[in-house]
């Protein structure tokens, strides 16, 4: 007879770093105890010994932490949650994440006074890090809260670095993270050297940026995420989350990198482009953003998103790749806190500067303007787009027009490489409204057919210039006295 005996594995027992000031109870069943003095190197010894899979929990109260703490691969990082345990980090000191599979959960972080202590030669540039820095695939971030001076690039931050961590940086996951009152970055996405720097397959699910830039600036373009900054950006999956009171953009991405098959689904970015507007400027200047959503190209999907009180744009769109816009929101772009409004708000803002081969370049379908405190659509030098069912009620305008489709060469981006215009495309609007003698305005328009509903007592609701009478169809589109507006919501 043979006998099988199965040996089921026992996971390791936790081991329980205790803060200087934390509870009595976990002091009391602490493996090792903090003084509130270096308390990296305790946490740091914890975590050497663990197994991989093994748990650190961390206790309530402050670790102050004058150094880095490193988490081996397939260890977990625990404390009792960001408003109970809290890691203070000086002197340089950053979470750093450079092994693979290493879960954090349940702190709050905060760094500040961080100095640049590297040569010229190194990529290792102390101030270009986040007070979370992850370098390493497979990570987890679970209920994290954070902040940071204007000392250090970010709160957040992967970075693919080949001198920490060669292979590509995928498979990341913030959930439940929040950056609050920053002088930096709140989420961040940036990369080193020359390959393997597109970071794929990243994952937030109800994260937050609020505030970031309020307390200083790192730079002038301190965002509450940027997505692809030196980095390209692959199979991208945000919900649920929210960017407010940003310097800059709420959720950005920067022109040069590639963006492949993104998608933000029930996201907000509210007042973002705290940034004093400049006295001159031309749509598309890359020197400010000031944007709920800046999105210049590439395959970049928003669902049930909505942005309000943005000071330039609520959503910027250039050389859109295939980008989709479905029942999206838009109110207030213009208001700023300060100066009242800025010089030419637009709350979806659409752009080409560049060939595009996509058709459509653009679908967006269900999406609605109200309140603009200036041009509630701006459509310049765009081919093959699909809009449809789009709402503009209650525009301020500007030069007395609700919404602008085609433009002229002067409003064309900076260093555009098409012609002014919009080129074959449909068009599908309600739009309501008495602040602009105008509601839709069409210029240089080839091949565009525009359906709807304008509700306007104005002699000239509608207005078309520089095209053929054969480059443009109006037979959907119809013109009704103001008052029917509501019957026709």
């Amino acid at each position: 007879m043979f006998v099988l005996l199965l040996v089921q594995s026992v996971a390791a027992a936790p081991v329980v770093v205790a803060a200087g000031d934390g509870s009595p109870a976990f002091k009391a069943r602490a493996n090792y105890a903090c003084d509130g003095f270096d308390d990296q190197t305790e946490i740091q010894t914890a975590l050497d010994a663990l197994p991989d899979g093994g748990t650190v929990v961390l206790s309530d109260g402050t670790f102050n932490c004058s150094g880095s703490i490193f988490p081996a691969a397939g260890t977990t990082l625990l404390g009792q949650g960001p408003d109970a345990t809290y890691l203070e980090f000086s002197r340089n000191g950053i979470l750093n994440v450079s092994e693979e599979r290493v879960t954090l959960d349940g702190f709050h972080i905060r760094g500040a006074g961080y100095t640049n202590m590297s040569t010229n030669t190194t990529l290792d540039l102390g101030q270009w890090l986040g007070v979370l820095t992850i370098y390493a695939g497979s990570a987890r971030v679970y209920n994290v809260t954070g902040t940071a001076d204007a000392s250090i690039q970010a709160v957040f931050l992967l970075l693919h670095n080949p001198n920490v961590y060669a292979p590509t940086l995928e498979d990341i996951e913030f959930v439940n993270c929040k950056a609050v009152d920053t002088g930096t970055y709140g989420f961040l996405h940036n990369a080193w050297g020359s390959e393997n720097t597109t970071i794929k397959n990243v994952r937030y699910e109800n994260c937050h940026a609020t505030g970031c830039g309020r307390y200083g600036a790192f730079n002038q373009w301190v965002t509450g995420f940027d997505f692809a900054e030196l980095n390209s950006i692959e199979t991208l999956r945000v919900s649920n989350c929210s960017a407010e009171g940003s310097l800059e953009s709420g959720f950005h991405f920067e022109w040069d990198p590639e963006k492949r098959d993104c998608v933000f689904i029930n996201c907000s970015s509210r007042n973002n482009g705290q940034k004093p507007y400049p006295e001159t400027y031309r749509v598309g200047d890359p020197d400010f953003f000031g944007s709920g959503f800046y999105l210049p190209g590439g395959q970049i999907s928003l669902i049930n998103c909505g942005a309000e009180g943005n000071s330039a744009f609520g959503y910027f769109i250039s050389n859109p790749a295939g980008m989709l816009l479905y029942n999206c929101t838009e109110s207030g772009t213009g208001r700023l806190p300060t100066t009242g409004v800025s010089a030419k708000p637009i709350s979806y803002c659409i752009l080409r500067s560049m060939p595009v081969s996509e058709n459509p370049s653009l679908v967006m379908d269900y999406c609605t303007s109200l309140d603009s405190n200036g041009w509630g659509l701006f459509v310049c030098g765009v081919e093959n787009a699909l809009i449809g069912n789009f709402t503009l009620a209650n525009p301020a305008g500007i030069d007395g027009k609700g919404a602008v489709l085609g433009c002229l060469p002067g409003e064309l981006p900076v260093n555009s490489t098409v012609k002014a215009g919009f080129f074959n495309s449909t068009v599908e609007i309600t739009a309501s409204g008495d602040r602009p003698e105008t509601l839709v305005y069409a210029t240089n328009n080839t091949n565009i057919t525009y359906s709807g509903k304008i509700f306007s007592d104005s002699p000239r609701p509608v207005l078309i210039t520089g095209a053929k009478a054969e480059d443009v169809t109006l037979a959907g589109l119809k013109v009704l006295p103001a008052g029917e507006a509501h019957l026709h919501v």
